[in-house]
Parts: C-alpha cells; sequence; structure tokens
C-alpha cells in the first residue's frame, strides 16, 4: 500500500551515550524493531530524486521503496524555484553527459507531459546577438547544438528576428523551436502520484541528519543483516539495505555523513527575477536569451514566458548567505562562514570580483538592469519592470575554485556503511528537463552498484 506520511516522532536515544536506564534501551531497540524497512530509500522530494525513485518503482515492481523529503512537500526549493523552461540542449559540450541527457530528456519530457496531461506550451527559444562581436560565439553555439543533436534548430537573420519576436532585435540569432515551458512543481508531483500508484512510500518532514549501520535484522525467525542501513531524522527513522541520495542542496552535507569526502562543496548562489507588468506582458512570446559570454561563469539576463502568462527578467547571480536563502535577510551564520572560509569559493570570488559587485548592484537597484534588456526589446523602460520571485542554484564547487559543469556521484566503498549509499552530489541546470533520462542513469548506476 502507498503512503505519504508526516512521520510520527518517536524517541531514540544514542548507544554512545553513558548510563542509558534499561527501560530505555528495550524502548530504543523496541523502535528500532517497528520502524519502516525498505530495500531502497532515496533521500530528496525534488525532481531528481522523484523521477529516479518512479524509474526504480518501474523497473523493480518487486523492490520496496520509499522517498524521504524534509520539507512538507516535494520540489520544495530548487524544483519549485526555477524558471520552468523545457531545454533544447543547445549549450552544453559536446559528448558530455548534459548534452546527452538533454536531448533525451527534452523528448522523454513532452511525451510524458502528454501521456499524464500536464499543461506545458512549446513556445521557441531565441538566442540572440545584440552585437556584431556576439557572432562568431553565435555560430559556435549552433555548431554545438548541432553536434548535440539539437532537434530543428537554425540560423535566423537579422530580418526575420521578428518573425518569432516581433518587439526583439538583434544581428542575428539562433531559432530553436522545441524549447518550451512548464511548472517543473507540478511535475514532480506527477512523478510522485506515479510512484505512490506503484506501491512506493513517500514520508514528508523527515529531514536526514545521520546514517547508521545497526544491528543485525531477524527476518522469518533467521538472524541476518537484510536492513543494516537506518536513515536518522531527529529521533526517528527507516532502515533499509541501500541509500540513493539526491539531496540538491543539501548533498554535500548528506555525503559528508557517511564518510564521503566534502569536496565537490555546494556553495549556493541566488537567482532573482524581475517581473514585467502585465500591460507589458504583450512584448515578448518566447523565450529570448542572450550569447553566453564565456568570460563569466552564469549565463546573464534573459526573458522567460510563465505558464500563467507572467513574464520573468533575469536572473542575476547574487551569493546567497544561507544554502536556502531566497531574500538578503535570509542569513545562516554557520552556513555563510562554511561558504567564505573555504578555498574554492575564496578563489573564484577573488577571480570574479568586478562581476560580482555589479551583480549585487543589480540586486539592489533593479533598474539598472533596463538598460541590459532595452538592448534587446527597446520598448521596456525601468516603469515597465517590478521585483519578482528568486531561486537558489546548489552550485557545486571545487577547491581550486572551478565550478562542477556536469554530473558527480560518489559512493565510499572502503566502509561497510558508505557502500551501501550512492550520492548524486550533482545534477545542475538542466536537471528539470534531463529529469526522466538522469533517472534511467542513476537507476543503472544502482542496479550496477548494488547490483539490484
Amino acid at each position: 500500500m502507498s503512503r505519504v506520511l508526516k512521520f510520527a516522532q518517536l524517541p531514540c536515544l544514542r548507544l554512545r551515550q553513558p548510563c542509558i536506564p534499561a527501560t530505555a534501551l528495550y524502548k530504543y531497540y523496541s523502535n528500532l524493531q517497528h520502524e519502516p524497512e525498505y530495500d531502497v530509500v532515496v533521500v530528496g522530494g525534488g525532481i531528481v530524486g522523484m523521477a529516479t525513485a518512479r524509474e526504480l518503482a518501474m523497473r523493480h515492481p518487486e523492490l520496496k521503496l520509499s522517498v524521504v523529503e524534509k520539507e512538507n512537500q516535494l520540489a520544495f526549493h530548487q524544483s519549485g524555484h526555477n524558471s520552468g523552461v523545457i531545454h533544447a540542449g543547445i549549450y552544453y559540450k559536446p559528448g558530455s553527459l548534459k548534452a546527452k541527457l538533454c536531448v533525451e530528456g527534452l523528448h522523454l519530457s513532452y511525451k510524458y507531459f502528454e501521456e499524464e496531461g500536464i499543461p506545458y506550451k512549446k513556445c521557441g527559444k531565441l538566442i540572440v546577438a545584440v552585437e556584431e562581436r556576439e557572432i562568431k560565439p553565435l555560430l559556435d553555439l549552433y555548431d554545438r547544438a548541432i553536434h548535440n543533436g539539437v532537434p530543428d534548430v537554425e540560423i535566423i537573420e537579422s530580418k526575420y528576428i521578428k518573425k518569432y519576436e516581433p518587439y526583439c532585435q538583434g544581428v542575428k540569432a539562433i531559432w530553436s523551436p522545441h524549447t518550451g515551458i512548464v511548472d517543473w512543481g507540478l511535475v514532480t508531483e506527477h512523478y510522485g502520484k506515479n510512484f505512490r500508484d506503484m506501491g512506493g512510500s513517500i514520508y514528508l518532514d523527515f529531514n536526514v541528519t545521520d546514517f547508521q549501520l545497526v544491528g543485525e535484522a531477524k527476518k522469518d525467525g533467521e538472524t541476518g543483516s537484510e536492513y543494516p542501513v537506518r536513515v536518522v531524522s531527529d529521533g526517528k527513522g527507516v532502515r533499509c539495505k541501500y541509500v540513493l541520495t539526491c539531496g540538491g542542496l543539501q548533498s554535500d552535507k548528506l555525503a559528508k555523513m557517511s564518510g564521503c569526502c566534502e569536496d565537490p562543496r555546494i556553495v549556493p548562489f541566488r537567482g532573482e527575477y524581475l517581473l514585467l507588468k502585465k500591460e507589458k506582458t504583450h512584448l515578448v512570446r518566447g523565450n529570448i536569451y542572450p550569447v553566453p559570454d564565456p568570460r563569466f561563469p552564469f549565463l546573464g539576463v534573459h526573458f522567460t514566458p510563465r505558464m500563467n502568462g507572467d513574464i520573468w527578467l533575469g536572473p542575476n547571480a547574487i551569493f546567497a548567505l544561507k544554502r536556502e536563502g531566497y531574500r538578503w535577510i535570509d542569513i545562516d551564520a554557520k552556513e555563510l562562514w562554511e561558504s567564505v572560509t573555504y578555498r574554492g569559493f575564496q578563489k573564484l570570488a577573488l577571480k570574479y570580483v568586478g562581476f560580482g559587485f555589479k551583480e549585487v548592484m543589480r540586486s539592489a537597484i533593479p533598474q539598472l538592469q533596463v538598460a541590459t534588456l532595452r538592448k534587446y526589446i527597446p520598448e521596456i523602460t525601468a516603469a515597465d519592470i517590478t521585483r519578482g520571485p528568486a531561486g537558489v542554484r546548489a552550485q557545486a564547487m571545487n577547491v581550486d575554485g572551478s565550478l562542477e559543469d556536469d554530473f558527480v556521484f560518489h559512493r565510499e566503498t572502503n566502509t561497510p556503511l558508505g557502500s551501501r549509499i550512492l550520492h548524486c552530489r550533482n545534477a545542475p541546470s538542466p536537471g528539470a528537463t534531463s529529469s526522466l533520462s538522469i533517472a534511467k542513469m542513476i537507476a543503472d548506476k544502482c542496479k550496477t552498484e548494488f547490483l539490484l
């Protein structure tokens, strides 16, 4: 039977505490005996975790599976705080997992939306060069898209740009007709429903604080270690054979709990959007993107239509003062200290100090972004924009200051506990578009690593 549970609080005493009364010990072991048991527990109810749980349930209907999520709903953080774009796979390095999985995920996503009746819009995307110096990188980007197998992309000359975006100007552009928009939070909920319908259990309000190897479990009168891993959350737990973590903003902390190295470290960057006022939303039909500037680590401001008719402008890229800090006033002193004292972040900050200062100024004074927006749509004025929502990117970073640009998995095979836990430590954009193809890859990896 499928379950969606807010886990009841269970008392749990640590064995390493001194002088535990016999009654308390009995209560502790009694709780362990009655904790739910699963073959695989997935930690993280974001879009990658839920897509993978769904894929595992489809492939292995005989297994008992569960998902644990620290918030009171699925897709609470990155999966529910993104631009909602269905990416076509243009930007990514040919041969990389990101390129392969995005193009595959594009086709799988549209097929899934049709099957599930999920609303979406295939509104297309223009990547626009507004200056002559951007033409060469734009053509290089087109070559990359062709190598990646992006469907039906084409080069658009200046006079044809207005065919697709009547108010946009530029000297040349790439047109991607299969780029679209969808509510990825809603998609995640559908993954969760599929998972529950196949017998999976989802535990909400389950903030993982530890992984433990516990005593041998008794099964059918025999002694064995059938469910030797305990996933712990503030005095409650579930037992399992294997664990897969898809923790997003908390992925490095989860890895550290099982004995993995801290690197790559997660450093949070907030992306703040502006909103185009309702009376001006007719200025934008589909996605309008800039040509990426290789000097900077982030893409830059772009125009994104939403399923509800809003037009988002942005985002910027601001160092967040908390891993889940969606506002300037969201501060966690411990997490902030961990980030600013990390050598990798210090190197990145020094390298991009000018870029970072400009982003902070644009955050403080949104009107400073208008000049950039007007390069593409001259009709936009400062009076046409208001502050909008924000998201936080889980940026995986190495100690040398480099940013992880592809998927990272880790399993600590040298310890009995670590060998039973596979960590997805980095699932960068386009993680949502690629979620179904990522799920297939992770399920393959689970089969190899855990011999499912």
